[in-house]
């Protein structure tokens, strides 16, 4: 009796082309992690390890290789897992500096010890008790095409739109918000704004002035992460709050936790399990956050239905009432089918509906 991990190779291709500030995205490549006891294979959790390009830590040419090697020394160590050892698991046996693979063993681990049903935490979203608000996300291009999704997304039901912004020309990203602005009010329609850090230092605070009359909730990193000073003054005289995004990456210590955010002092922070290395990550990052005052809410990093029911089902944990980022499952042509649905700006478990993974080939 112990435990074995197999993963497969699955290439999730985009409906569009995604644009972001690092480029336009039309395809991603995701890896799915299956643990299972050797007694009984037929039952199994899975996870899934989907590191962003130019972005994750563990984003590397060798992931893959790097990927077998961690699951063949997994697979030595004639592990079984409880939930007093699961974190000792995550800590002493698997690489810290590959966040998503963390990420993807946490998830399968979780659900194997849930029966692997797909249930990573049994908690109300999980069993179709309660939905969750999510924002609707826009992504960048042409103004003809960021309107478009505009009208989609509000015609969809959605109450809170994320647009992504720093890639077009930055006139251009102003009027599309005025001309959001001047058909819903704040308290009609919420606005968040995402620059995945493509400000200058030179230009950022005339912009966030020039973006302040649009009355928005947030900006995510206006500016590159690795800029503490900077960012610390930011957060002090910006009159729109900061989400910090990127600059959480990497940072695993729970004392270096602190020590950021306490510097810092940002208006929000965003956590994506992929990013920052699983939920118990998360969960350090949103105790230091609550110590501080400093708001919170949990984003997918475009990984596939099998990372974004982990994501909800984690999110169902809290009581957040703040709009979650998770409504990227439509983003594909090929996602691997499962029970979640979205529904007038809310993501749900439909039980009606069953997981279908057999586009995943595992290697044995």
């Amino acid at each position: 009796m112990s435990l074995k991990a197999v993963f497969a190779k699955y290439t999730l291709d985009f409906k569009f082309e995604a644009g972001t500030s690092r480029g336009v995205l039309t395809h991603k490549d995701s890896y799915f992690i299956k643990i299972f006891d050797s007694d009984n294979p037929t039952v199994f959790g899975l996870g899934e390890c989907a590191p962003l390009k130019g972005l994750s830590i563990d984003d590397r040419p060798d992931f893959e290789l790097q990927l077998l090697g961690i699951c063949e020394n997994f697979n030595t160590l004639e592990l079984e897992v409880y939930p007093w050892n699961l974190n000792i698991i995550l800590e002493q046996v698997l690489e810290k500096s590959f966040p998503s693979v963390v990420f993807g063993f946490e998830t399968a681990m979780l659900d194997l010890m849930n029966g692997g049903k797909r249930r990573v935490f049994n908690n109300g979203f999980a069993k179709a008790e309660r939905q969750i608000d999510i924002n609707g996300l826009v992504w960048m291009g042409n103004k003809d095409f960021m309107l478009r999704q505009m009208d989609q997304k509000l015609e969809a039901g959605y109450h809170t739109i994320k647009i992504k912004v720093g890639a077009i020309d930055f006139d251009k990203e102003c009027e599309l918000l005025e001309y959001i602005r001047k058909r819903y009010t704040p308290e009609q329609i919420t606005l968040r704004v995402d620059a995945n850090g493509a400000f200058s230092i030179d230009e950022v605070l005339p912009k966030l002035q020039r973006l302040a009359q649009y009355q928005l909730h947030s900006i995510e990193q206006p500016i590159r992460q690795g800029n503490e000073d900077l960012m610390a003054e930011l957060c002090k005289v910006t009159p729109i709050p900061i989400a910090l995004d990127e600059e959480l990456i990497g940072v695993r210590e729970y004392t270096e936790k602190y020590k950021l955010l306490k510097k810092i002092m940002p208006q929000y922070i965003i956590l994506k399990p992929t990013l920052v290395g699983g939920f118990q990550q998360c969960r350090e990052w949103i105790e230091n956050a609550n110590r501080l005052k400093i708001g919170w809410w949990l984003t997918s990093a475009l990984e596939s239905n099998v990372g974004l029911n982990a994501i909800t089902q984690f999110t169902a944990e809290f009581n957040n009432p703040l709009p979650q980022g998770l409504g990227t499952g439509q983003l594909y042509h090929n996602n691997i089918a499962s029970p979640l649905e979205i529904s007038n700006g809310k993501i749900l478990h439909n039980p009606q509906q069953a997981w279908d993974l057999a586009p995943l080939s595992f290697l044995i």
